[in-house]
């Protein structure tokens, strides 16, 4: 792997991982198209430190923005943490009870049997995909249909951070299920302003990804490969990985917030359904 396969790499995952659009199939599809294996160790170890770096991006972005509307006051804090407390609660109970069911069903047969060995495939991803498109893209056009949200009390009510938690939670196992897009899409169909759906979508996000990465590091640690030559090889790359996927991710989230706040959050929908065509016929007609 060269390092320009790494900056290639850390600019589709800060750019994917933050817009509604899924890094997980753009990088999979990426890595396929560059002839590396995206099941491998040594690409697992990469996404660690990519993710990392997006993560530092999105704390670097909204931290002013949680300042003021989380952090500011002691009530609205208050009704923050319970709704983060319940978003992640639900999320998993739902995406660890799918993960469990895929791998101790589906996948019983296989030794360490990882829900990612089974997701890693095109044609899952593809699906996936438009599942997603579907659901910003029904977001998007009947954002402005929906009530007022209600100028008392909390931006993000208790049942609104139970839905989207539980959509989060079937993000966890279906590559190609954006996160982002689908949480902020939930917060709109459920009522919550646009911003605060932004804003609370990307806290759950600074909170998942230590534990997203944790698993990935687990599932390391059970394949029983050696991790010593590669960290001591790929030390430098990685960091520029993890410093490009920052930039990247930066840049990724202006664009985000000017289209959800400018009433275009659909045409990310869109451009999963052409996305999701794209990977199936990668998959179909060109055997990846």
């Amino acid at each position: 792997m060269s390092l320009w396969h790494v900056i290639i790499l850390a600019i589709v995952q800060g750019m994917a991982e933050l817009l509604p659009v899924s890094s997980s199939a753009h990088v999979i599809v990426a890595e396929k198209l560059m002839g590396m294996d995206p099941a491998s160790p040594e690409m697992t170890l990469l996404l660690v430190m990519l993710h990392t770096g997006t993560m530092v991006a999105v704390i670097v972005y909204f931290w002013q923005r949680w300042y003021r509307a989380f952090f500011s006051k002691k009530l609205d804090f208050n009704y923050f943490l319970v709704a983060l407390i319940l978003a992640i609660v639900m999320t998993g109970v739902v995406g660890g009870g799918i993960i469990e069911g895929i791998e101790k069903g589906l996948l019983s047969h296989v030794t360490h049997a990882w829900v990612e060995q089974l997701f890693a495939r095109l044609d899952l991803i593809a699906l996936a995909l438009a599942a997603a498109g579907v659901l910003i893209l029904v977001a998007g056009l009947f954002e402005g249909r929906m009530p007022e949200p209600s100028p008392v009390g909390p931006d993000i009510r208790s049942g609104q951070a139970l839905w989207i938690g539980a959509v989060q939670g079937f993000c966890l196992p279906f590559r190609g299920f954006s996160r982002s897009g689908a949480t902020i899409s939930t917060g709109l169909l459920t009522g919550v302003p646009k911003v605060r759906a932004e804003d609370f979508s990307f806290a759950l996000a600074v909170i998942l990804t230590p534990a997203a990465d944790a698993r990935e590091a687990w599932r390391l640690f059970q394949s029983q490969y050696q991790l010593a030559p590669q960290l001591a090889f790929g030390v430098g790359t990685s960091l520029l990985g993890a410093l490009s996927a920052f930039l990247a991710g930066l840049l990724a989230l202006k664009w985000l917030s000017r289209w959800l706040e400018e009433g275009r959050w659909y045409w990310f929908g869109i451009y999963c359904l052409v996305a999701a065509a794209a990977v199936a016929w990668l998959h179909y007609h060109l055997g990846y």
